[in-house]
């Protein structure tokens, strides 16, 4: 009798050079940027249209769609064994970039005029996070009803001892990830023990429906104008802390030396220098809280305070909050929120490239539970904030700062303005604190709607 054997899947994308593949991404940045610089003609009309934002995070998505490019594959070695290889320019960005962004963005800011948005940024926040509690049970009971195979527990693959299949499980780690981050996913996937086998698809849904939530985001920024204007809201906080921090650039505005340049990458990256220090020492001090908490909920629930992307965030934005107390606000005027932006866009690009759009045609069950859940979300958000007279800004940044954390809640709010990056940053590390309890309330209500 002859052995069975699984067919190894060549996945390789035509690029695998990272050098390469971020030559390729910045000559996308170039492209977005010069043709978004036309001022008559197809482009004028079509950047009307579709922010700069968007194109540089979705000309990635194609490239990787196409195979040209990819997040990570598998290989086949000589020996015909697989390999499993990864690109390392999202870490490189979210980790170095992201930090540095947070820093020279952060050093210009005006706090008070921040705090003095008032309440609706964490009323539209808090609203974004009970669509994901609420919209995960619904979306269960919409498909359950329609089609329960959906919802059935899978019979294969043959889980690990301690580990289970049922769907509702799986879904746990979406609303962890969708209400505070990573840390929180994870805590969600120990908590209630999901198969490890069928995580990869769980994670699938979250990439893609988390991606093109957030493209329909980017495109609404460019229109947030005329949403504004339908929502009725009152957008004046927002334009004065804007005004306020446009006449300040220009104040201090000058042609920046050599010496300005050096000074603010020196204070980027050293600033990012001890973000990463101080992470490892409080992360490590907060594994062995952790885990002395009884085992179960009462653990996970502070499993973020182990993460070391949660503290390098929350120590980069404070050191750029601490530096705006300082003199060194004034070299805002030499592009300290420029140079920012740049780290930004190359953040963007990366997590453009992480989107697979063929993804849609897997699990498209579970992608489609994945769609009806965020469009409760949505909608809750935007019929809050019809109700209040919410700006777009605080919808979008809300929304960002619960299912794209810390990662891209600044992106967006640096959208509306350099300055506004700090609200996204802020938000994002809220929804960290209150991940897990709110996935585990969402989790309770799919468990019976599932039963």
């Amino acid at each position: 009798m002859q052995d069975s054997v699984t067919e190894i899947i060549d996945t390789s994308p035509i690029f695998t050079s990272d050098t390469f593949v971020f030559g390729l991404l910045m000559i996308c940045l170039g492209i977005v940027f010069y043709t978004s610089s036309r001022k008559k003609g197809f482009w004028s009309s079509f950047y009307k249209i579709v922010p700069a934002l968007f194109m540089a995070y979705i000309i990635p998505s194609f490239l990787t769609t196409a195979g040209v490019i990819a997040p990570d594959w598998i290989s086949v070695s000589e020996s015909g064994e697989a390999v499993k290889e990864s690109s390392n320019i999202y870490y490189i960005a979210s980790r170095y970039l992201l930090p540095a962004a947070l820093v020279l963005m952060t050093l210009s800011i005006d706090l008070k005029g921040v705090f003095n948005l008032g309440p609706k940024a964490l009323i539209m926040f808090f609203t974004g996070t009970v669509g994901i509690i609420i919209g995960g049970p619904i979306a269960v009971l919409i498909v359950g009803t329609i089609s329960p195979d959906i919802i059935a527990t899978p019979l294969t693959p043959i889980p690990e001892a301690g580990q289970f299949n049922d769907v509702w499980r799986g879904l746990s780690t979406l609303s962890g990830s969708w209400i505070g981050g990573g840390a929180n996913q994870t805590a969600m996937l120990e908590v209630y023990s999901y198969n490890q086998k069928l995580y990869g698809g769980m994670v699938f849904v979250d990439i893609l429906v988390a991606n093109i939530w957030m493209a329909i985001i980017l495109i609404g920024i460019g229109k947030s104008a005329k949403i504004d204007k339908w929502l009725k809201a009152d957008t004046s906080a927002i334009e004065r802390l804007k005004e306020k921090m446009s006449t300040f650039s220009e104040k201090v505005s000058r042609n920046p030396s050599l010496t300005d340049l050096m000074i603010l990458l020196a204070i980027a990256f050293g600033a990012v220098g001890f973000a990463h220090f101080g992470s490892e020492i409080l992360g490590g001090m907060f594994d062995s809280f952790v885990n002395g908490l009884p085992e179960g909920l009462t653990r996970n629930v502070f499993t973020f305070l182990s993460s070391r992307f949660f503290w390098m965030i929350t120590l980069a934005t404070l050191m750029g909050i601490l530096l705006s107390f300082t003199k060194a606000r004034n070299y805002e005027g030499a592009g300290a929120s420029k140079i920012g932006s740049v780290f930004i866009y190359i953040l963007v690009v990366s997590i453009g490239m992480k989107m697979d759009l063929m993804l849609f045609f897997e699990n498209k069950g579970l992608i489609f539970i994945g769609f009806i859940w965020m469009l409760i979300h949505a909608a809750l958000l935007i019929g809050v904030a019809k109700l209040i007279r919410a700006p777009y800004f605080f919808l979008a940044v809300g929304s960002q700062a619960n299912v794209g954390g810390a990662a891209s809640a600044p992106i967006v709010a640096s959208a509306f303005h350099p300055s506004l990056a700090t609200v996204g940053v802020l938000l994002a590390v809220l929804g960290y604190a209150i991940g897990t309890v709110g996935a585990v309330a969402c989790t309770i209500m799919m468990q019976i709607v599932s039963a």
